[in-house]
């Protein structure tokens, strides 16, 4: 099944013990006591397609090559019992769309602003429906560019516009490697706005999918301006607590707009699993978006650690989740971690740091155990090239098993 698919490709600390109580409690709590496995129409199996790997697919690609190649990895990820993928179409402030507020990615055919010659999310969307896979766009709200070199940008790249502008040049924040727009500036907000609006308006997709990155630094200078306005006008909320005010209104401003549009269109956010540094760090109030009503539709934490993982071992941290979540709960899962040491995972404990190095059925494991939680609607696996990477292959084998298990009536 899987040769022609690669054909396409190609072209805080606990003790040992504790986590071992704690992971038992969970496992107790929150399995279904009868087995029922999740329902095969609204249980989530999402594959995330990131645009280095969409850009293999629209690189050097005529329409009709591109149909094909889109039409046999969709297809494939069918049969492989995927039901929802998740296409970055948005990476920074470009578009492997036809918009009239970004201009053409220089990762979709070569160069920012150049023409267009097919829509790809178009084709894109008619492709997955035709294989009753739901198509999610998947977008990055505030970076503008992967290295920090405005010149580098097309002239119609709104950031670019409004850097030569000393009236709007604090809407864009350029560090030592990357450009991004400042969460603070309103104009930036409306911005994300229309651009997510004119998703939901012109194409048929299924959702809204906003990724883990939200303010760029916790830098005072990247927003300086707009807080001493702030304040000079009266207002009393600290500079983080503002900050987090400032992503939240763009959250809830962006839900809006795609519900005024369609109602069906859902929207979601796939966060990093450690929710104090979501908090601190991102100024993302993740608890407020997934406790009230109007910022998402659901939430993806990405839940990149495997059991052992000391810091934030799985089912520990999904437990924090589904503590904390009331909308639409679903998992981030780490394919790409497969054969690798994950350095982060301990300090010097060898065992843990090459748990996915000594294993081959983490990702499996971790599907099967979400699927006996009630309280978890599915699960998103990262990433589209990683099924077919060498390193993962006996994990890919184990992980479609389990996907097929979980599929059983």
């Amino acid at each position: 099944m899987c040769i022609l698919f690669c054909t396409v490709l190609l072209s805080g600390c606990t003790d040992t013990n504790d986590l071992a109580k704690a992971h038992s409690e969970i496992i107790r709590s929150n399995t279904n006591t009868d087995n029922t496995p999740p329902d095969n129409e609204t249980y989530v199996r999402a594959i995330w397609i990131a645009y280095y790997e969409l850009e293999g697919f629209t690189k050097d690609a005529g329409e009709s090559e591109f149909y094909d190649k889109v039409d046999t990895a969709f297809q494939e990820l069918s049969k492989m019992g995927f039901n929802t993928v998740t296409v970055q179409v948005r990476p920074c402030a470009d578009a492997f769309y036809k918009s009239a507020y970004f201009p053409s990615s220089r990762y979709c055919f070569g160069e920012q602003g150049g023409e267009m010659p097919y829509d790809p999310l178009y084709i894109m969307c008619n492709i997955a429906h035709q294989y009753k896979l739901k198509l999610e766009a998947w977008i990055n709200p505030y970076r503008v560019s992967q290295d920090n070199d405005i010149e580098k940008l097309s002239d119609s790249n709104k950031a670019k516009v409004w850097y030569k502008d000393e009236d709007t040049k604090t809407n864009v924040y350029i560090d030592d490697a990357k450009i991004y727009f400042n969460p603070a500036s309103e104009e930036v907000t409306e911005l994300i706005v229309n651009g997510a609006k004119e998703i939901a308006e012109n194409y048929e997709v299924d959702a809204i999918h906003f990724d883990d990155y939200f303010y760029p630094t916790t830098d005072s200078k990247i927003d300086e301006t707009e807080y001493a306005a702030y304040t000079a006008d009266g207002g009393k909320l600290s500079l983080a607590d503002w900050r987090r005010e400032n992503v939240s209104n763009m959250i809830k401003s962006v839900y809006d707009a795609v519900k005024s549009v369609n109602s069906d269109i859902r929207f979601g956010i796939s966060p990093a699993a450690n929710i104090k540094n979501d908090y601190s760090e991102l100024y993302a109030d993740v608890e407020k978006w997934v406790s009230e009503e109007g910022y998402v539709d659901y939430i993806v934490p990405q839940i990149y650690f495997g059991f052992k993982n000391i810091y934030q071992p799985f089912m520990f941290t999904t437990k924090k989740w589904i503590n904390l979540t009331s909308c639409d709960l679903y998992v981030g899962l780490p394919l790409y971690k497969s054969g690798k040491p994950d350095e982060y995972a301990a300090k010097e404990d060898e065992a843990i740091i090459n748990e996915f190095v000594n294993n081959d059925d983490i990702v499996a494991r971790q599907i099967t155990y979400l699927s006996k939680l009630e309280e978890v609607k599915g699960f998103y696996v990262f990433s589209f090239e990683y099924l077919t990477d060498e390193n993962a292959k006996k994990e890919v084998e184990n992980m479609m098993n389990a996907m097929q298990n979980s599929n059983q009536d």
